[in-house]
């Protein structure tokens, strides 16, 4: 985290979206644009941001559901733009990056002007837009995290996504797919999988089918390798009972906080849960995930989600884009400084 500026380091005066206090629910949040001055420390880069997305847990975290969440603070997690100031060989690399301390811990993305540490960012990857690199950050570190940490998929196994059509679903969809893996995704009403992928993507309905049933229909009676639970408990069951031999389940959510599982079937089927929080990876730590990431995109395996025209807002309409995040708007939201 900057401490001290380095000496001779440039000082920008940064327009900033500004959470002054915490906000009872989503439609009272009432972030302000303000002015502060910023310039790094010896190991940071200072970097004019081009685009900024706006996370779910930025509204959560703006109305007290994340208890270490600091007041006054600049909102955002992941961010794109050109460093501006920096150690020798920086300036004017083009950049982009995430975090699970900016914007909730300490000042953040949502801003004119970043500073954040040099080992944190990554290099843009070619063809991809601002905004498209600003979105890429926490869904795909998000998947990414849960599939590193479970083992991730070989050629021959199959991943059940469960909440495919979200970022985090999509972004682990992708991620799977590249590396081999046999998709099936689970909705929760009648529609298609949304997003990109590597190889077909077999669609469950929940609403209309047992999940686990149809699971161990489509893979011969053997079940998921890996089932990456971006719901939680209203499908851990489900996911429970659609593991395969030595299979692991990944959770980053929750609506109900206690679950009750069958310990014999656990410990018999060898299963491995692996719980997934992404607000504890700093800076730098997000970064070493998106360089892993890195050749996908290059390559094309991976794709950045559209951004449509109107889920782009200045910083003058935080609040309107914080709403349409808190409205479980699809889209990716972003701010245009």
């Amino acid at each position: 985290m900057p401490v001290s500026p380095e000496p001779d380091a440039l000082s920008v005066d940064a327009r900033c979206v500004r959470l002054l206090a915490k906000a009872e629910n989503a439609a009272a949040i009432a972030p302000v644009v303000e002015t502060h001055a910023l310039s790094r420390g010896a190991a940071d880069v200072l970097i004019e941001v081009k685009a900024a997305a706006v996370n779910p847990s930025d509204v959560k975290a703006a109305t007290g559901l994340m208890p270490y969440a600091v007041f006054p603070r600049t909102s955002g997690r992941d961010y794109a733009g050109v460093v501006v100031d920096g150690p020798s060989g920086w300036i004017g690399r083009e950049v982009f990056g995430s975090s699970g301390d900016l914007g909730i811990r300490r000042d953040g993305t949502h801003a004119t002007h970043l500073v954040v540490e040099a080992d944190a960012v990554v290099e843009r990857p070619a063809g991809i837009s601002w905004e498209e690199a600003a979105g890429i950050g926490v869904p795909f570190v998000t998947a990414m995290e849960g599939l590193r940490r479970a083992g991730l998929p070989q050629k021959g196994e199959t991943v059940l996504v469960m909440g495919v059509n979200g970022k985090v679903g999509q972004a682990a969809v992708q991620i799977a797919s590249w590396h081999g893996a046999r998709v099936i995704g689970v909705v929760r009403k009648n529609e298609p999988y949304a997003g990109h992928t590597n190889s077909p993507v077999e669609v469950i309905d929940a609403s209309t089918t047992d999940i686990a049933e149809q699971v161990r229909a489509l893979t011969g009676g053997k079940g998921a390798d890996i089932v990456y639970n971006t719901v939680g408990d209203p499908y851990f069951q489900a996911a429970h009972e659609s593991l395969a031999l030595r299979g692991r389940q990944i959770l980053i959510a929750a609506v109900d906080r206690i679950v009750q599982f069958n310990i014999l079937e656990f410990y018999r089927g060898q299963h491995t849960y692996v719980g997934i929080d992404t607000l504890a990876l700093s800076s730098i730590a997000s970064g070493a995930v998106l360089r892993e990431l890195a050749p996908g995109f290059a390559s094309g395996h991976l794709k950045p989600f559209p951004i449509e025209p109107g889920a782009v807002y200045p910083l003058e309409q935080a609040r309107a884009a914080f709403l349409a995040v808190a409205g479980s708007s699809r889209d990716r939201v972003i701010l245009r400084p």
